[in-house]
């Protein structure tokens, strides 16, 4: 009679399943020793480790934040204001590029020779200047040549545009201009503004490209069906074209969503308080230097992971739907 234990092995999938556990039990167990030597070094040499320090007054104030937050609350705190000030910035550059990038993917095929020059011109452009480069610009334009506050452009009604930023309706609030500049609704600082454009700006010139990939994957006779039947361009594009090009776009756009929000860390540039201007500040006022970095490791690891994993539900859910 075979042993249980030797019935398990004979399969080459339960086989391959311990030697996975084995190397997964190798690499905790070289992190776990890697640690261990990292505190006793930094315990004999005086230097304090660990995350207590998470727990202490942080000291210092933030200047843009969407929680309540002062220089007397915790730095587990800080850092939790700088991760919602990442997403906020990165969740809202990832919709923006993604509209822009699909109207520029769409646009650069049209038949329209001055629009598609346009489309392709923006690409190319964009695609090719550094987006630290693209950030400082923006936030050049944004907080030195527009006028101040109680000169606000007016571009719609109740929305205001000044060197203080962007004030918009918000929760039942209609922004006014007064003697000592806006008053009410929401506003967003031009650090911000800065970082959401160069962010979804840049990001929009590879997305145009992947939806024009994605477009031209379709075969040519699926957009004459469509027009066989009495679509219009834009008609076949939305419901015939893009549902079948989804299921080759969605990949490399994860890619690109992922870099977008993993390139949200070059807001120290333009000082919008984001995770790593937090972090840093945080390394600077304690010197755990290993802590610090060891938390923005894991939250954008995090952040990445739940990117790629939301992106992927939504691919296996269009191919359910047999796109």
């Amino acid at each position: 009679m075979r042993r249980p234990f030797a019935e398990f092995l004979r399969h080459a999938s339960s086989r391959a399943f311990c030697y996975q556990l084995l190397v997964a039990g190798l690499a905790l167990a070289l992190v776990w020793l890697l640690v261990e030597q990292t505190g006793a070094e930094l315990q004999t040499r005086g230097i304090r480790s660990g995350f207590a320090f998470l727990f202490e007054p942080a000291g210092f104030s933030i200047g843009e934040s969407v929680l309540d937050f002062d220089a007397a609350q915790p730095y587990w705190r800080a850092f939790l204001v700088g991760v919602l000030n990442t997403l906020r910035v990165a969740l809202a550059a990832i919709v923006l590029a993604t509209v822009l990038g699909l109207c520029l993917g769409a646009c650069s095929l049209t038949r329209n020779v001055l629009l598609r020059g346009l489309c392709r011109a923006y690409v190319e452009v964009f695609r090719n200047i550094p987006l630290l480069l693209q950030l400082l610009t923006w936030y050049f334009l944004l907080a030195e040549k527009l006028p101040s506050a109680d000169a606000a452009l007016n571009p719609l009604p109740g929305v205001f545009l000044s060197k203080s930023g962007l004030a918009f309706p918000w929760g039942g609030e209609v922004p006014a201009a007064g003697d000592f500049g806006i008053a009410g609704g929401g506003t967003v600082t031009p650090e911000f503004l800065a970082l959401l454009l160069g962010l979804s700006g840049y990001g929009a010139a590879y997305l145009a490209e992947i939806v024009r990939a994605g477009i031209l994957s379709v075969p040519r006779g699926q957009v004459d069906a469509a027009a066989a039947l009495g679509m219009t361009p834009l008609q076949g594009l939305r419901a015939v074209v893009l549902p079948q090009a989804l299921r080759l776009m969605i990949p490399p756009a994860t890619n690109q969503f992922l870099n977008l929000t993993k390139n949200s860390s070059l807001a120290v540039a333009v000082g919008y308080p984001d995770l790593v201007s937090i972090a840093n500040t945080s390394l600077n006022q304690t010197g755990q230097a290993a802590e610090c970095i060891s938390i923005l490791m894991a939250v954008y690891l995090g952040l990445s992971l739940l990117t790629a994993a939301a992106t992927g539900w939504y691919n296996r859910r269009q191919l359910r739907r047999g796109y």
